[in-house]
C-alpha cells in the first residue's frame, strides 16, 4: 500500500494540522529489522543537485529547486484530493516520502545508512494497546538518552513507515533511544485520544527506559506537524499531572492555532502539499465538534505554556502553519520558557527528513539534533 507524509488539519474556524502518512496498522514487518525502510531520507554529508523540470509554480516563486523537484514529483502520481477520498482512501495517497524515493533512485543518489537497530513493541493505553518502534544506537550499551517522537498524519493518516526518516537520524546523530509512537487515529479514534495515548507512551518511557536501554532521567518530547502539537501537549500534561519534565521539546511546524487567517494562512492558501482545501476534511474527521478547534490542546497559543522546558521550533517558509509556529514560540517566551526558533526559506510543509535531497531539510536536521544535545 502506498504511503502518506503530508497534508494538514485545521479548522474551519481554526485548526491545523498536518500530515504525513499512510496506513493506520499499528505494526510493520520492518520492525524488528536493522536493515534501512523506504523511508529512510534523511541527512547525507553532501546532498546531491536536484533540478525541477518546470518553472517554479505561481504559489511558490522562490522555492528552492531541490523542493520543488520533490512537489512536482508528488504531483506527477496523479492522486485524486484528498478532500474528496474517505480516510481510508486517503492513506492510500501517495506522500513525500515516496517522491523522495523515487527521486534518489532515479538520480542515483546514494540512500543514507544509519547505525541503528528497530524493533516493534506493544504497550497498555487506555481502551487497549498501540504500537511503538524502537530506534537503538548500535555503537555504545547505553543507558542512551531517550527521545519519544510522534509522526504526523493530521491525526488522521499518519504511519511509522512513512515518519521513519526523523527517527532514524535522531537515533544515530544524536546517539539516543527514539520511541515513534503509533498513536490511535481518527476518525476511527476522535480527539483527544492521540494526546491520551501520546502521554500515555511519555509515561510508559519514563517507567520502562531501562529495558529499552534508555535513561529515564533524559527523555526529550519530539514531533512533525500533528506530532508537533503532541510533543508540547505531553510535556503540558506532564507538567500538570506532576509527572518528570521532558528534558526538552522539538516541535517541528506544530499545529499550534485555530486562526485560518494568519498571515502565513493567506500567503499559502494554496501551496502543496498542505493547503486550505484540505482543512475541512482533515476538522470532520479529527474533531467531535467545531467548538473543539478553540481547546487548549489544540489552540496552543491560548494554553498555559508557563513553565514548561526548552523548546525549539522548526518552520518552513511555504507553509500555512509557519505563523502558528511563529506565534508558539513568542507565547512560549512571553511564558518564560527558553525558545529557540528557527525558519527555512524556500521549501514547503514536510520538508524535515528530506535531508538526502533537500539542503535545508539536511541543515535543519542538523540543528534539531544539536539542539536536543544540548539538553541531554
Amino acid at each position: 500500500m502506498k504511503t502518506k507524509h503530508y497534508y494538514t488539519i485545521l479548522a474551519a474556524c481554526g485548526m491545523l494540522g498536518l500530515a504525513a502518512c499512510s496506513g493506520n496498522s499499528s505494526k510493520s514487518a520492518s520492525d524488528s529489522t536493522d536493515t534501512l525502510s523506504a523511508a529512510d531520507t534523511m541527512m547525507t554529508d553532501t546532498p546531491k543537485t536536484l533540478k525541477p523540470k518546470g518553472a517554479n509554480p505561481a504559489w511558490a516563486p522562490d522555492i528552492k529547486p531541490e523542493m520543488w523537484a520533490v512537489i512536482e514529483k508528488l504531483g506527477s502520481y496523479g492522486d485524486k484530493p484528498i478532500e474528496s477520498l474517505t480516510a481510508v482512501q486517503a492513506r492510500k495517497n501517495h506522500t513525500p516520502t515516496d517522491a523522495v524515493m523515487d527521486l534518489i533512485k532515479e538520480s542515483g543518489i546514494a540512500k543514507p545508512v544509519f547505525n541503528v537497530d528497530t524493533m516493534g513493541k506493544d504497550i497498555p493505553v487506555a481502551g487497549g494497546n498501540i504500537h511503538v518502534r524502537v530506534y537503538t544506537p548500535k555503537s555504545g550499551n547505553g543507558p542512551f538518552p531517550v527521545i519519544v517522537y510522534y509522526h504526523g498524519g493530521g491525526f488522521v493518516i499518519a504511519n511509522l513507515d512513512v515518519y521513519d526518516a526523523t527517527p532514524n537520524v535522531l537515533a544515530d546523530k544524536a546517539g539516543a533511544v527514539v520511541v515513534s509512537v503509533a498513536y490511535r487515529l481518527a476518525p476511527e479514534n476522535k480527539f483527544p485520544v492521540a494526546h491520551n495515548d501520546a502521554f500515555a507512551a511519555y509515561q510508559w518511557v519514563l517507567k520502562n527506559a531501562a529495558s529499552i536501554k534508555g535513561d529515564a532521567k533524559k527523555v526529550a518530547v519530539a514531533g512533525e506537524s500533528a506530532g508537533g502539537n503532541l510533543a508540547v501537549n505531553t510535556a503540558i500534561m506532564a507538567r500538570d499531572k506532576k509527572v518528570d519534565l521532558p528534558v526538552a521539546v522539538l516541535a517541528v511546524y506544530p499545529v499550534a492555532g485555530s486562526d485560518m487567517n494568519t498571515p502565513s494562512y493567506t500567503k499559502n492558501a494554496n501551496a502543496k502539499p498542505l493547503n486550505k482545501a484540505m482543512m475541512g476534511w482533515f476538522v470532520k474527521n479529527y474533531l467531535n465538534n467545531m467548538g473543539e478547534a478553540k481547546d487548549p490542546r489544540i489552540n496552543l497559543v491560548a494554553a498555559n505554556l508557563k513553565g514548561l522546558p526548552p523548546t525549539t521550533i522548526i518552520t518552513a517558509e511555504i507553509d500555512p502553519l509557519q505563523s502558528d509556529g511563529t506565534l508558539l514560540a513568542d507565547k512560549l517566551k512571553a511564558a518564560g520558557v527558553t525558545t529557540d526558533l528557527k525558519n527555512y526559506d524556500g521549501v514547503t510543509h514536510e520538508f524535515f527528513g528530506m535531508g538526502a535531497v533537500v539542503p535545508q531539510a539536511h541543515d535543519a536536521e542538523a540543528y534539531a539534533v544539536s539542539q536536543l544535545k544540548k539538553s541531554f
